[in-house]
């Protein structure tokens, strides 16, 4: 099978699925366009240009198949390249720009209604988490419900014909064995997530104060992807919780990455956003316990004595909630007696390449 596969603004977690998905399916002939993640309004809105007029010659080749991530704008491409207009198309939504915190609220409709374009020029949609599709139609719902006239009543519920929930998998190399500190050491913290607001910082201090406050002894890794403008709170927390600090920053190497996740007792989320939470069922493959909001995507992977009560409006609140379950498990440490780890092997490459499979095969067919 011949397919081209459109990743139009490859971040890292849409980088890691086009490279797992061509790894996983050596037997088909792969094309691969791929547009850096910086300037995102213009990446999303001008990517049918940018490859309709310069990569021509590779669009114009025939194919079976073509893949394309939610912010490639097909709706446009399949216009300006007729060819590709008769050619299967699936769509993976990584996420969706309709469920931003309120931060984002303002933030331009253009991104949005790409998506809307390209799900709907769509033969078949995957998402990665039902709360993922959920939210798109319900933004979809939203937003053309402020529309002043002529909006066709059935848009949400032709996407969600056509549409499937499919995870974002999992590297084999993620299932490590735990090599954990003895019983008696401190209970040992990760929170890996991109150091933004939407991640929910000021959530994971409030926690770890309480828990400095109450006179637990506990370790900490603050590691994640950093930006040139990142939330202040994250510079108070290294002066306050310094003692505490195991690790800060970011790790590039994924082995040392890996072994700080393989060193840990329990994975953290204070999230406000995600669709699917990578950074946790990373570090959970590796043995990692985790502790995470009662929101989002997270319900659909973890049962609820993983989870904490969410409290969104609130960050004190929830991170009160959040300290009380940890004071529980550095209990629970000392003795022995943490609880076991969710076996996370269904979502591995393995478990879900057949999956896959279905979904191209059927899309042809």
């Amino acid at each position: 099978m011949r397919v081209l596969l459109l990743s139009a603004y490859d971040a890292h977690s849409h980088r890691r699925w086009r490279e797992g998905l061509v790894a996983a399916f050596p037997e088909h002939d792969w094309t691969v366009l791929a547009l850096p993640p910086r300037h995102f309004l213009w990446r999303v809105r001008g990517n049918s240009l940018s490859w309709a007029f310069g990569e021509r010659d590779i669009l114009a080749q025939p194919c079976d198949l073509v893949v394309a991530t939610s912010m490639a704008d097909l709706s446009a491409l399949r216009g300006m390249v007729p060819s590709l207009a008769v050619v299967p198309t699936l769509v993976y939504f990584h996420e969706n720009q309709f469920a931003y915190p309120d931060r984002r609220a303002q933030s331009p409709n253009e991104p949005r209604v790409v998506s809307l374009y390209t799900a709907l020029a769509a033969d078949r949609i995957l998402f990665n988490s039902e709360f993922n599709r959920q939210t798109f139609l319900n933004g979809v719902q939203e937003f053309l419900g402020n529309m002043p006239d002529r909006v066709p009543p059935e848009i949400p519920a032709t996407i969600r014909e056509k549409s499937a929930i499919l995870p974002v998998p999992l590297e084999q190399a993620w299932y490590a064995v735990n090599t954990l500190t003895p019983a008696d050491a401190p209970l040992t913290i990760v929170w890996n997530h991109r150091w933004e607001y939407d991640k929910g910082p000021e959530r994971l201090f409030a926690a770890l104060m309480k828990l400095q406050q109450a006179g637990v002894d506990f370790r900490v890794h603050v590691i994640g992807q950093q930006f040139r403008d990142q939330p202040p709170v994250f510079a108070e927390m290294r002066e306050q919780l310094a003692p505490h600090i195991a690790s800060w920053g970011m790790i590039e190497g994924e082995e040392d990455y890996r072994r700080v996740l393989c060193k840990s007792h329990v994975v953290l989320s204070t999230a406000l956003h995600e669709f699917q939470g990578l950074a946790v069922q990373e570090a959970v493959a590796c043995g990692c316990v985790p502790l995470v909001p009662d929101r989002l995507a997270y319900p659909e992977f973890f049962g609820p004595e993983f989870r904490y009560p969410s409290i969104p409006d609130d960050p004190q609140a929830e991170g009160a909630a959040l300290a009380k379950r940890l004071r529980q498990l550095a209990e629970q440490q000392q003795v022995g007696r943490l609880p076991g780890v969710p076996d996370l092997k269904h979502l591995s490459w393995e478990a879900l390449q057949s999956h896959y499979a279905m979904e191209f095969t059927a899309v042809v067919a």
